[in-house]
């Protein structure tokens, strides 16, 4: 079928795909995103054949099959432009019933670190500090560009468990770090940002990101999303192959004991899976991966026992604010809640990007 409809109306194309039903029910829900519409100089006609045409290629075909796809993206739609507000309202929540079993934990100290960590930082903060130099402390590149090395002593990472553990019992709010992982935590709602991953992500891997990823925005990140992700046998066991929303990620292993579970790397995400060649790397318990965002990659299955990573997603607006990392556009912003998903307007207010 041709892209372009001259001369046949509108009313007549919608006719071959979906009866009178579904035609309505999809106008009316597409006419409510009008002004958007108008914003963006896309006609509803022009937004309508497009839509018809995706879901159709999808092998849809009746009123029913319509109408639900269409219900199911309104919902996640409306999903994401209510996670801040959600999200804000879980954190004023756990504030109010929380009691944390290991205060401590949410301010980092540098007794917490691996003393190799603290070598690494010490170097890029010095005026001789140069990638070369910085490479040869790491020892290890596990695959093109992406870094492995210990971050936590071994007793930090088992109390930082405890602690996620003992807020999963608790009678709290949860919200799950995203439609990847169902069993997870996000740690700015228990208030881990302000004394801990702010503070980690300025004074400590930033000095690294900037010798390793200065084309990607490693020398000025600005904002984060952190959580935690747990696998385990009788929950999820992997991950499937994906990229992140963000410019550099750091993944690290905190425990607990378990077997297999590695990650695995294949090539940056404009790059056809056809083209691409896996790598498999091993992930300790106290190590941390250091990797781009947009570098494809997941987690294999863990064959027994139970699992929890720490994930920084790190953001550069200088980067975001001129291409979308999700869908490679222009971003449309609206106000957000937070850090939101890492855009700035010209008078750096903090935003999300408008789905």
């Amino acid at each position: 079928m041709s892209d372009f409809y001259p001369s046949t109306s509108l009313d007549l194309i919608i006719k071959r795909w979906v009866s009178g039903l579904a035609r309505q029910y999809i106008y009316r829900r597409l006419s409510r995103y009008s002004i958007l519409l108008d914003e963006c100089k896309v006609s509803l006609t022009t937004l309508l054949l497009f839509t018809f045409q995706v879901l159709r290629n999808l092998g849809c075909s009746t009123d029913t099959e319509f109408k639900d796809i269409l219900e199911k993206i309104e919902k996640e739609v409306e999903r994401r432009r209510s996670l801040g507000v959600k999200s804000a309202e879980r954190a004023a929540a756990i504030k109010g019933i929380y009691k944390p079993l290991h205060d401590h934990v949410y301010l980092l100290h540098e007794s917490y670190m691996a003393p190799e960590f603290k070598q690494m930082v010490d170097y890029c903060r010095s005026d001789e500090a140069s990638k070369e130099g910085l490479l040869s402390l790491m020892q290890t590149e596990a695959a093109a560009r992406v870094f492995r090395f210990p971050v936590f002593k071994k007793i930090f990472c088992d109390e930082l468990i405890e602690e996620m553990e003992h807020f999963e019992q608790s009678r709290s709010p949860k919200g799950r770090p995203n439609t990847m992982n169902n069993y997870g935590i996000l740690l700015n709602e228990l208030g881990f940002d302000e004394g801990f991953i702010i503070p980690l992500r300025e004074q400590y891997l930033q000095p690294l990101t900037s010798l390793l990823y200065h084309d990607c925005g490693g020398c000025y990140l600005d904002s984060h999303k952190a959580f935690m992700v747990k696998y385990d046998m009788h929950e999820d066991l992997d991950i499937s192959y994906h990229y992140d929303n963000a410019e550099v990620t750091l993944n690290v292993s905190l425990g607990k004991e378990f077997t297999e579970g590695n990650l695995y790397f294949g090539d940056m995400r404009q790059v056809p899976l056809s083209e691409t060649a896996c790598t498999e790397v091993e992930h300790k318990v106290t190590e941390g991966i250091l990797h781009r965002g947009q570098h494809m990659h997941g987690a294999l299955p863990i064959s027994s026992g139970q699992r929890w990573n720490l994930i920084v997603w790190m953001r550069a607006s200088q980067e975001r604010n001129k291409l979308c990392p999700m869908c490679n556009k222009m971003p449309t912003l609206v106000e957000g809640e937070g850090f939101a998903d890492g855009f700035t307007s010209d008078i750096g207010m903090s935003l999300l990007q408008n789905v």
